[in-house]
């Protein structure tokens, strides 16, 4: 991906389907001066996500998408996507899997956070299965997207330690902490200092 320099931040849409805690994250982080980033537009496939509300409490185009027939839905957004000059697409807790054809047109500008090590723990339920599992450590990943499920190249990851009383719910929280830290240096990463 092309060096960034000084103000040409590259027009960003974030894909969401729940809270949204790391696309208000994002959205503080393309405020600040070093940024490579603005965020044009926030998309989403379920109508009442709760992570919308900071979307329209900062002014960025929202769209929400039904996913009925996904192949007709990703073009209509393709071509949005297109009107609005977006040139990076950040996932964000975004539950749905992109095609083969959509990630195509965005061939290496597609990056997602995912709640695991990965290759460990693919797909849902990560902290429970690390748990189960009697795993010492836990953590989170910002990957390239591919057409595999959180299987693209791994940009960056944190590692922290699972303590004896950890709950699913207690380490969700902690590693939520983590990816608010991780995401926007894995971004700084790719865009910057790739």
């Amino acid at each position: 991906m092309e060096k960034l320099t000084g103000l040409n931040k590259l027009k960003t849409a974030v894909f969401i389907s729940g809270t949204g805690s790391n696309l208000k994250n994002l959205i503080k982080f393309s405020k600040i001066k070093k940024t490579p980033i603005s965020i044009n537009l926030v998309i989403s496939n379920i109508h009442n996500a709760k992570g919308l509300k900071y979307a329209d409490l900062t002014n960025i185009k929202k769209k929400i998408f039904s996913f009925k027939d996904t192949k007709d839905t990703e073009k209509k957004i393709l071509i949005l996507l297109k009107k609005e000059k977006i040139n990076f697409i950040c996932l964000a807790g975004f539950m749905k899997i992109l095609t083969k054809n959509f990630i195509k047109e965005f061939d290496g500008k597609i990056i997602n956070i995912h709640p695991s090590l990965l290759p460990k723990y693919k797909g849902l339920n990560t902290h429970h299965r690390a748990i189960m599992n009697k795993d010492q450590f836990a953590g989170c990943t910002v990957h390239y997207v591919t057409e595999k499920l959180d299987s693209g190249k791994i940009i960056m990851q944190k590692k922290i330690k699972i303590a004896n009383k950890d709950s699913a719910i207690s380490l969700a929280k902690k590693i939520l902490r983590q990816e608010h830290k991780l995401y926007p240096a894995a971004i700084m990463k790719v865009l910057i200092n790739p």
